[in-house]
C-alpha cells in the first residue's frame, strides 16, 4: 500500500487533559485523527453507536465522520492525539480501533515516539513525525487475515500442547515428541488432538513438529559454520543421515545444497507454506 501522511498544523502530536464529565460534539470530523488514552475512560459515539475506549487502544477516526466524546465521569482524563491528511491508495475497509498492548506489535511504541517528537521538536521532528505516522497507519490498517492466525485465536488445546513443547525444547534442542504426550499435554484424546490440529492446520500434530524441528536448521545452515551431524542432534534427529534424509523430503534438496542457496532463491520455509509461524511464535513466548 502506498500512502503519504500530512501533519495538520497545530493538531499534534500532542497530549489533552479534560476535568470529570466533559464532552466535545457532535462534529463532523475534518481530518484523520488517531485518538489513544493515556488515562481515565471515554466513550466515543458515532452514527448511532458507542465505543467505550480505555487506555490501550488505539481510535483511528476518518473525515467525514459525525461523532462525539463523553469523557469519564468519575476521574480526570488525557488522551493523546494526533491529525493528518492521507493521500495515496486506501484500503476497501477500515478498523476502527486496535490494540495496543501485543507483545510484538510496535504501534505503542510508534505512538509514544510520536508524542516525544510532538513535545521536543527536535530539528526536523515533522519529517520524522510524517514517517513514523505512516509506519502507524500501515500497521493499523494491516489485515492478518485467515492464514495469519493470531495465538489468541487458536484452540486452547493447541495452545497448552505448544506449551508443552516449548518447554521440551528449552535447552535449545528441537526434540520429537511422540503423540501420546502431546494429547496428554493438550488433555485431550490423541483422536482429539489429531482432529483438532488437522482442521486448523491441514497437517496431524506430529507432522507440524516435525516441520518446526527442520525450519530451526534454516538459520543453522545459513548462518553458522556448524556441521550437519551438529545441525541433526539441534533439531532433535539421531543422525546427519536421518536429518538430510527428512530435510530432502521436505524442502526438495539436500541440507548441504540449502546451505549453498541464496535466501532469496531457496524453498519457502514449511512453518511458512503450511500456516506453522503462530506456532513458532509461541515456541518463544
Amino acid at each position: 500500500m502506498t500512502i503519504s501522511v500530512d501533519l495538520v498544523a497545530r493538531l499534534g502530536p500532542s497530549v489533552a487533559g479534560y476535568p470529570p464529565g466533559s464532552s466535545f460534539g457532535p462534529r463532523v470530523a475534518r481530518s484523520y485523527q488517531f485518538v489513544w488514552l493515556l488515562s481515565g475512560s471515554a466513550t466515543w459515539l458515532h452514527d448511532d453507536a458507542a465505543l467505550p475506549l480505555t487506555p490501550g487502544r488505539l481510535l483511528l477516526i476518518r473525515p467525514g465522520t459525525r461523532d462525539a466524546f463523553h469523557w469519564d465521569a468519575r476521574v480526570p482524563t488525557r488522551h493523546a492525539y494526533v491529525h493528518f491528511s492521507l493521500t495515496g491508495a486506501m484500503p476497501g475497509t477500515w478498523p476502527l480501533v486496535r490494540d495496543l498492548t501485543g507483545r510484538h506489535d510496535p504501534m505503542a511504541a510508534l505512538c509514544q515516539y510520536l508524542l516525544w517528537l510532538g513535545a521536543e521538536c527536535p530539528p526536523g521532528w515533522q519529517t520524522q513525525a510524517c514517517e513514523t505516522l505512516r509506519l502507524l497507519v500501515l500497521t493499523f490498517l494491516a489485515d492478518p487475515g485467515p492464514a495469519h492466525r493470531t495465538p489468541a485465536s487458536l484452540p486452547k488445546p493447541l495452545t497448552a500442547m505448544m506449551s508443552a513443547v516449548r518447554e521440551r525444547w528449552a535447552d535449545g534442542v528441537a526434540r520429537p515428541i511422540p503423540m501420546g504426550q502431546l494429547a496428554s499435554a493438550a488433555r485431550v484424546s490423541p483422536s482429539t488432538l489429531a482432529r483438532t490440529f488437522r482442521r486448523t492446520f491441514g497437517v496431524s500434530p506430529v507432522t507440524a513438529i516435525e516441520l518446526l524441528r527442520l525450519a530451526r536448521a534454516e538459520p543453522l545452515l545459513w548462518q553458522s559454520n556448524l556441521s550437519m551431524r551438529a545441525i541433526a542432534v539441534q533439531c532433535g534427529f539421531a543422525d546427519a543421515y536421518h536429518f538430510s534424509r527428512r530435510f530432502r523430503a521436505v524442502y526438495g534438496m539436500a541440507p548441504t545444497t540449502f546451505r549453498r542457496t541464496a535466501p532469496e532463491f531457496a524453498p519457502p520455509s514449511p512453518a511458512e507454506s503450511h500456516g506453522l509461524t503462530v506456532l513458532a511464535a509461541l515456541l518463544h513466548a
